[in-house]
């Protein structure tokens, strides 16, 4: 019995007591020698890349923080353009993920050939590097001359971007929805539920949960990958502001900066990841609050 299922007078016993005092006695101990250890090794790095031959030129060449200082705003600015390629390219994989994943998992005969595009979809999408279909949709969909297809770099880029992601957000969603055992399937057609409102209702809100964790992680691999669509001219584009800057005096501070600026956007959702992650275990083990 928890503190959070017994009755308002409930008191834990002495034995109890005991148990809850060593567990927190031991994560204290645990998480002391972690801090102890993590600092002992960073020290130990800084010191033997400080105290090498040659730091002087690596602190000159990529640790210039004057350099820093003087990018770090347009940088800063260029970040703008990133976010909203992230945030409009993750609504566009979430739509077509989700058709696709529905597509395969749908048990319809006469769906068959659009089983197919999607099973062909997903192994083109997954097994072209994201940089060349940038390419490829960045220079080749120009090339067609197409009427009512964005010419933008900044759509072009979503585009790309979508399709790359698409594939593996889809096989996501499928291995979710094929992770839900048979008997919610049934328990919702025994309601009197159609297989669709099955799938919508039932389904589906367990199969997000379960796969939150690695569709957060891909959306993290996502805001990383957007930096490549400035070889397509995204011109108002971080890595790109920090490119023409270091190349003013072929000093890389810039791009030391903007790697910074990637980090601080995607360590939250990382952490968001392996909360989710914990959590999960913690409701399989029954100890989440």
């Amino acid at each position: 019995m928890t503190p959070a299922s017994a009755g308002p007078g409930w008191s834990p016993s002495d034995r109890q007591a005991e148990r809850v005092a060593w567990r927190r006695a031991r994560s204290r101990r645990r998480t002391l020698i972690a801090t102890a250890s993590t600092v002992l090794v960073l020290t130990l790095l800084v010191v033997a890349a400080v105290s090498s031959p040659g730091w002087p030129r690596v602190r000159e060449t990529f640790f210039d923080l004057d350099e820093a200082r003087a990018v770090a705003p347009d940088i800063i600015r260029a970040f703008g353009t990133n976010i909203s390629l992230f945030l409009v390219a993750e609504v566009c994989i979430l739509v077509v993920a989700l058709v696709v994943a529905l597509l395969r998992v749908v048990p319809v005969p006469g769906l068959a050939p659009l089983k197919l595009l999607a099973v062909i979809y997903t192994d083109v999408a997954r097994g072209t590097p994201t940089i060349l279909v940038i390419y490829l949709v960045g220079f080749g969909i120009p090339a067609l001359r197409l009427q009512g297809v964005p010419t933008s770099a900044f759509w072009l880029g979503v585009m790309a971007l979508t399709f790359s992601y698409g594939g593996y957000v889809a096989e996501v969603l499928r291995a979710g929805i094929a992770s839900i055992h048979p008997s919610q399937w049934a328990s919702g057609r025994s309601l009197g539920l159609s297989y669709g409102q099955t799938l919508r209702h039932v389904v589906l809100p367990q199969a997000t949960r379960r796969v939150m964790p690695p569709l957060i992680n891909d959306f993290v691999s996502l805001q990383k990958d957007t930096a490549l669509v400035v070889v397509i001219g995204v011109v108002v584009e971080a890595l790109r502001t920090a490119q023409v800057a270091s190349s003013r005096n072929f000093d890389y501070t810039p791009y030391v900066v903007a790697a910074l600026g990637f980090i601080a956007l995607t360590v939250p959702l990382a952490r968001l990841t392996d909360h989710l992650a914990l959590r999960a275990v913690r409701r399989e083990q029954g100890t989440t609050p």
